[in-house]
């Protein structure tokens, strides 16, 4: 008897040990991650019960909530609503809450494990209960110049800060008013949200971070040029052959130059000529003799094929495996099965701009108590160094020439040294192409990387091109941005 009382006592104590460690690591290791799923249907009313804290820009709100006289106590309102809804997201009365208002709802919402004791407090002194404010990265001159510039054009504007890694603007159109997501009438907010869901232009779509990704076309030669003077074995200098045309090995498939001939004259072209003159066949020559596998890693050195939280969760880039011979050599100018969002392409020119630094992107600067008092503060965070300071150095020339004489001539600014280079992306033999420039200013003190992608030709099927219609809207921003 007294075995069989061990026996029970031991499962007793055994099973009081497992409801004690699952408990433990319920409430306080999983709980912020708990409380901020968005399946966590409980938190995303209890957080209608507060008034829901602000985002701010520039100390600005741009989204806060104002007391309401219905169940829910308090409406959300977003002002202006569209100019920052790829930053901000929203929260509606039914279904998932998107950009920022989900990534960091317990914190808006005054419910993550840092804020207990305010929260506590505030109960105890009869106040009522607040959410956190959260303090974007955001720069109210780079994100209005941004949305102008972009004007009516389907695409986006990226503009970061390549010392640290800070977003500073982040803009992408067709785009969508929050204000009509969050009313307080659930039926309301599903037609709107089944409106925008079947409307053919991806409103709801966040090009800057994801959707249906674009080949980044020539702008991706700077990862096949930095792969290339890494290895060693090339210099700026260093020639290939010529011709008007290319057949890729094994295949019909025939590569050609954007304007059609050779790149410039003579039978041979260095790489400095090639990145300047953006000329592709040059190029497939070039990634043919590095190889898919050190493109690839010169690439995820950048940031490909790696999922960035900024905090809102970004789709990675890809740069593919397993390529043959063929398919190297159009991902060396920027096609083949190549994709890249135009925060990842920031990224690649914030880290030549940086000394070859990657910085890891981030759109928040500080998360602050509703007593004023810290609970997150931005801290810039490396991802890695791609390239040595000794290569980022010479494609910082590299790309300056190539806005000085070259390829993205229409993003010269008076008085300003700028480092750039176009992209003008194939994407099916009738289809429109997409348009591209990334690069950065002042280039001999780089305080502004910047990337912008224009979808569907920017209206002009395949006549449009990156220098004509992607560098004048870098050139507004830039000039924007440096006047201010």
């Amino acid at each position: 008897m007294n075995r069989e009382l061990k026996r029970v006592t031991i499962v007793a104590l055994l099973m009081f040990l497992a409801l004690f460690v699952s408990s433990t690591i319920i409430q306080y290791v999983q709980a912020d991650a708990l409380a901020a799923d968005p399946r966590n249907s409980r938190t995303l009313y209890e957080s209608y019960s507060v008034e829901r804290g602000p985002i701010l820009v520039g100390g600005e709100p741009i989204a806060y909530s104002t007391p309401s006289d219905d169940n829910y106590k308090f409406q959300r309102v977003y002002a202006p609503g569209a100019l920052y809804a790829a930053v901000t997201g929203y929260i509606p009365v039914n279904g998932e809450a998107t950009g920022l208002e989900r990534s960091l709802n317990s914190y808006l919402s005054g419910q993550s494990s840092s804020q207990f004791f305010d929260s506590l407090n505030r109960i105890i002194s009869g106040q009522d209960p607040m959410g956190a404010s959260v303090e974007v990265a955001i720069d109210p001159v780079a994100q209005q110049a941004a949305w102008d510039a972009l004007g009516d054009y389907t695409g986006s504007v990226v503009v970061t800060e390549p010392s640290t890694g800070r977003i500073l603007a982040m803009v992408t159109k067709p785009t969508y008013d929050p204000n009509a997501l969050v009313v307080h009438d659930s039926e309301q907010v599903q037609a709107t949200y089944d409106a925008l869901l079947a409307d053919p232009s991806d409103p709801l779509t966040n090009r800057a971070t994801g959707g249906d990704m674009n080949p980044p076309g020539s702008t991706f030669k700077l990862v096949v040029v930095a792969a290339a003077l890494e290895s060693g074995k090339y210099t700026p200098e260093s020639t290939f052959p010529n011709p008007a045309s290319l057949t890729l090995p094994g295949t019909d498939a025939v590569v050609r130059n954007s304007g059609g001939g050779t790149c410039g004259p003579g039978a041979e072209v260095t790489l400095a000529d090639a990145l300047r003159l953006s000329c592709n066949i040059p190029m497939a020559e070039l990634g043919m003799e590095l190889g898919d596998a050190a493109i690839r890693e010169q690439a995820e050195k950048f940031g490909f094929n790696h999922e960035f939280e900024i905090p809102t969760a970004t789709e990675p880039s890809v740069y593919p495996r397993a390529l043959d011979e063929p398919q190297t050599a159009l991902t060396a100018f920027g096609q083949g099965d190549v994709r890249a969002t135009p925060l990842q392409m920031a990224m690649v020119s914030a880290a030549i701009a940086n000394g070859g630094i990657v910085m890891e992107p981030d759109l928040v600067d500080a998360i602050t108590a509703p007593d004023f008092s810290p609970l997150e503060e931005f801290e810039p965070a490396e991802y890695g160094r791609a390239i040595s300071q000794e290569t980022a150095a010479t494609m910082v020339q590299m790309m300056t020439n190539g806005v000085e004489n070259g390829a993205a001539s229409n993003a010269r600014i008076d008085g300003v040294s700028v480092a750039g280079k176009t992209g003008t992306a194939e994407n099916g033999e009738s289809d429109p192409y997409t348009l591209w420039f990334t690069g950065f200013a002042p280039a001999d003190d780089p305080q502004y990387a910047i990337t912008v992608l224009v979808e569907d030709g920017g209206g002009l099927g395949q006549e449009g091109y990156g220098n004509l219609i992607a560098a004048p809207i870098a050139k507004q921003v830039l000039e924007a941005v440096l006047n201010k």
